[in-house]
């Protein structure tokens, strides 16, 4: 295993979504895991990704915003305003957002939710720690230690940009060319003292 330390802003998509909504008092809620501990995310053939327990511990007391779709005009809540939550345990990344009754947009996203018409999620973030597995069958796996988190969001197709599997396209390809550079300087070697 090779360990990077690879800074990127990135979405993210959890492969089981258990979105609940329920009414506390005058707010309506939208509670459920954003993102599953330990759980393979396929990026792209031969790429894939996992989420380490305790990875969000850094950022449950940061300044997170709960989106709809990533978009930065549709907030559902923030930490800081104390309208949303987060808790991670075995499972993984657990978020409560109090949507605003008052905030129409949120009131729909609610409603599609409660509809089940809505049912994934995505999660923005910068890693700060993850290691790199070359797997036998030629596969690169990620695990993620530790991250930066910056947004929740509720989505209709939570899936991977075009411009995320690029670069861990282009980050596989260019460790795969430093190993096959060092192989190759070490077979030199040998070479060299008949070793």
């Amino acid at each position: 295993m090779e360990k990077q330390m690879e800074r990127q802003n990135r979405q993210l998509r959890a492969a089981i979504t258990e979105f609940t909504t329920r009414e506390d008092g005058d707010a309506p809620i939208i509670e459920g895991y954003f993102a599953v501990f330990n759980s393979d995310y396929v990026i792209d053939a031969g790429m894939s990704e996992s989420i380490a327990p305790g990875a969000f511990t850094a950022s449950l007391n940061g300044d997170v915003r709960a989106l709809t779709n990533h978009d930065s005009t549709l907030v559902l809540g923030r930490t800081t305003a104390a309208t949303v939550t987060l808790r991670q345990d075995e499972i993984g990344l657990w978020a409560r957002i109090a949507v605003n009754p008052k905030d129409s947009d949120a009131m729909n996203t609610w409603a599609r939710v409660q509809r089940r018409d809505v049912t994934q999620c995505s999660i923005g973030f910068r890693i700060i720690r993850e290691e790199t597995e070359f797997r036998e069958d030629g596969s690169v796996h990620w695990t993620i230690y530790e991250v930066e988190l910056y947004e929740i969001s509720v989505c209709t197709f939570p899936a991977y940009e075009a411009t995320n599997i690029s670069a861990r396209t282009a980050q596989r390809d260019a460790m795969e060319a430093r190993r096959l550079k060092a192989w190759k300087n070490d077979m030199k070697e040998r070479i060299k003292h008949g070793t």
